[in-house]
């Protein structure tokens, strides 16, 4: 199949394609484009975003039965290889031999490389190691002085994970203020963060961007459009006195006031009735997992706020109402809150 061909295809299940590089399209018109159809035909769409308890489950169950077919000894092994320089070349021909890429895809409609790459993250023991200590962020500022940010160079030295030394390397840099937030820093904050939103979006698509000049308003860029990760170790630098982590709370708080405009919507009965509607949505969902549910459609149920907010009142819902509910899985949880504490607040209202 030619490449545009290959293309024209895969726009059916990923709406993006056209953003996607010639040579990852060439590669997911060999690992899943039949996959997809396959899936289709199942009545199964494509998924993206979070991976749900299900489908972390079947990523386990992929990769101990290929471990069990092919005698290798660990995932480590398996999804690090260049770790085991010594098994290198044995472990490339059992994946060759047995269809890794088939293998530990399967059941999962997502493309393979998510797929991999999520497996990488669940199996990799770097990626659990707790608390930095005082002796390991000296290493970590001596590797980074050493080699900069490659990162994937002192995740070896580190036995750490990347995106783990990367974090920590931001955090411990920083001259980080812990008191409240100044008029300057939250200026800096809201100017870097419109900077990368406007580069962003125009880098995309030119006409997406709404009007930036609205005097009546502070939403200048299109709400949807505010959710989407943003690269906040770039926002920290320009922020100059606050870490990457700060300046995301702090930016999740500055949004949430804009959007809600001031209502008071968790207060006395609109409160009462946030919680209930909270509630019943999150119900009719019937999802088995938080990464099942479309948060946007619940903030605008509840009222122009942001899904982190949404998401936040419904942390609080769970710790307050639901015991144990560590122990209990998402759903079970729904369960509780719909059984045992919305008739209490329905009687309250």
């Amino acid at each position: 199949m030619d490449l545009d061909a290959a293309r024209q295809e895969l726009e059916e299940f990923i709406p993006h394609v056209k953003n996607i590089s010639d040579s990852s399209i060439k590669k997911m018109a060999g690992r899943d484009l039949m996959r997809f159809k396959e899936f289709k035909k199942q009545g199964m769409a494509v998924r993206f975003g979070r991976f749900t308890q299900k489908e972390n489950k079947q990523i386990r169950k992929n990769v101990e039965e290929f471990l069990a077919l092919t005698g290798i000894d660990s995932a480590e092994k398996l999804l690090f290889t260049s770790r085991y320089p010594s098994d290198k070349d044995t472990i490339h021909r059992l994946k060759t031999e047995h269809h890794f890429c088939e293998k530990i895809s399967e059941g999962i409609p997502r493309p393979w490389r998510l797929i991999y790459y999520r497996a990488r993250k669940i199996f990799d023991p770097n990626n659990y190691k707790g608390r930095y200590t005082k002796e390991e962020k000296e290493k970590l500022k001596k590797y980074q002085a050493l080699h900069g940010n490659d990162w994937k160079k002192i995740s070896e030295l580190m036995s750490r994970s990347n995106l783990s030394v990367a974090m920590k390397f931001s955090e411990i840099k920083s001259a980080i203020n812990y008191g409240p937030w100044t008029e300057e820093e939250t200026q800096k904050l809201m100017s870097a963060v419109k900077d990368v939103l406007r580069r962003k979006l125009t880098a995309e698509n030119a006409n997406s961007l709404s009007s930036l000049e609205q005097p009546d308003s502070d939403l200048w860029i299109e709400r949807e459009q505010l959710y989407q990760a943003l690269p906040w170790t770039e926002i920290e630098a320009r922020v100059g006195s606050r870490y990457w982590r700060q300046c995301k709370q702090k930016w999740n708080s500055v949004l949430t006031r804009k959007l809600t405009r001031g209502q008071k919507l968790y207060r006395g009965t609109n409160g009462l009735r946030t919680k209930i509607t909270l509630i019943k949505r999150l119900y009719e969902t019937k999802a088995e997992d938080a990464s099942e549910v479309n948060w946007d459609e619940l903030s605008n149920a509840i009222g122009d706020v942001p899904r982190g907010y949404v998401q936040s009142k419904f942390y609080r819902l769970k710790v307050s109402f639901v015991p144990l509910w560590k122990r209990r899985t998402f759903s079970e949880i729904i369960d509780y809150l719909h059984e045992k504490t919305l008739p209490d607040l329905e009687e309250k209202l």
